[in-house]
């Protein structure tokens, strides 16, 4: 596999990640469920469901898994559930956009014989897409912040810290 290949699809396996993650948050804040945490997504790996509107870079980006674990009280899940939909419109209409613009990408890595311009402009669309996929999630994260307390945003900084020290430590054992 080349190694744009193994980029294109990096970056369509993260436009579908982002497409999901606020689907399992919206859906967090709705679970009725009194017998497990809101927003645990039940301890599965890869959190939740591939297709949805959010993801890393969805609107609640890296955040999505980590609300269910602050202890939102009532008023925060509603003020949450009304972040994520004023902004449902905005982020399907730009996951359809990354979607054609990912599927664009894989048909230019594909065609035969290869078209290096075709590859770079459709590999620019997918660049733009996702550039304002992620103003628009820096735009929505800094809502939530607005409706945290000071103690559930530095459990915010904590927990991510945390992941990231997992991470680099995982990344020194030659992963």
């Amino acid at each position: 596999m080349t190694e744009r290949m193994r980029k294109a699809g990096l970056s369509i396996g993260a436009a579908v990640m982002a497409v999901g993650m606020v689907a399992g948050v919206f859906a967090a804040t709705q679970n009725q469920n009194t017998s497990e945490p809101q927003g645990s997504f039940s301890g599965r790996r890869g959190g939740p469901p591939a297709m949805g509107p959010g993801g890393p870079m969805g609107p609640m980006g890296m955040l999505g898994p980590i609300v269910g674990r602050l202890g939102l009280s009532d008023g925060q899940k509603d003020q949450l559930k009304g972040i994520m939909q004023a902004h449902s419109d905005e982020f399907k209409t730009l996951g359809s956009q990354a979607m054609t613009a990912h599927k664009a990408l894989e048909q230019a890595i594909l065609l035969d014989p290869v078209s290096d311009a075709a590859v770079q402009a459709a590999s620019a669309g997918v660049a733009a897409v996702e550039s304002q996929i992620a103003v628009a999630t820096a735009h929505v994260r800094a809502e939530v912040f607005q409706i945290l307390t000071d103690a559930q945003k530095a459990q915010v900084k904590q927990i991510i810290a945390d992941r990231d020290a997992r991470v680099a430590r995982g990344r020194g054992r030659g992963r």
